[in-house]
C-alpha cells in the first residue's frame, strides 16, 4: 500500500481510531474511510457513504446479505466496493449500517446488515449512482493509519 504522502508511515501498527468522513468537491461528495487496516477503513468509507443518504444510525442492522468483489489493487477494489454496495442498495431497496469486511489478495467478502428503506424514519437526501474515479486513493497516512476515499457521483 502507498504512503498518502509519498513517505513510509511513521508508526505502522499504532493505535488507529477508525472513522469516516466526508470532503468537500464540487460537484459531488468525497467519502473517506480510515482505520488501523484496510478492510476497516474499506467499512468506515462505507458508512461514510451511508451517511451521504441519511444517518447511519437511524438503520437498523435486522437482515444480512453477502456481497463480494475483487480488483486489480487496492484502488479498484475500493471502487467495486463501493459500486456493490449501490447496486445491493438500489436492486434490493435497502440502507446498510453494519459492515463486517473481509478482504485477501484484492477480493473482499463482505457481510452487511441492514433494513428496507424508510423514507419517514430514513429521511434520505440524495441517491448515490455510484464511485468515480475522481478523488480514489488507498493508502497510509503520516501516522500509519489507511485511508481509502473517493467521490461518489449523487
Amino acid at each position: 500500500m502507498a504512503s498518502c504522502t509519498g513517505r513510509d508511515p511513521v508508526t505502522p501498527g499504532s493505535a488507529i481510531r477508525a472513522h469516516w468522513e466526508h470532503f468537500h468537491h464540487d460537484a459531488d461528495i468525497g467519502i473517506r474511510g480510515v482505520g488501523p487496516d484496510l478492510a476497516s477503513a474499506f467499512q468506515q468509507a462505507a458508512i461514510a457513504m451511508t451517511a451521504v443518504i441519511c444517518e447511519p444510525s437511524r438503520v437498523r442492522p435486522v437482515t444480512e446479505v453477502t456481497l463480494a468483489c475483487e480488483g486489480p489493487d487496492e484502488e479498484f477494489l475500493l471502487i467495486n466496493w463501493i459500486d456493490s454496495l449501490v447496486y445491493a442498495m438500489a436492486t434490493r431497496r435497502m440502507l446498510f449500517s453494519g459492515f463486517d469486511v473481509v478482504i485477501d489478495h484484492l477480493r473482499l467478502t463482505a457481510r452487511v446488515w441492514g433494513e428496507p428503506i424508510d423514507i419517514a424514519r430514513h429521511q434520505p437526501a440524495v441517491e448515490i449512482k455510484g464511485a468515480t474515479l475522481t478523488g480514489l486513493r488507498v493508502c497510509r497516512d503520516d501516522a500509519g493509519a489507511c485511508v481509502a476515499e473517493c467521490v461518489v457521483d449523487v
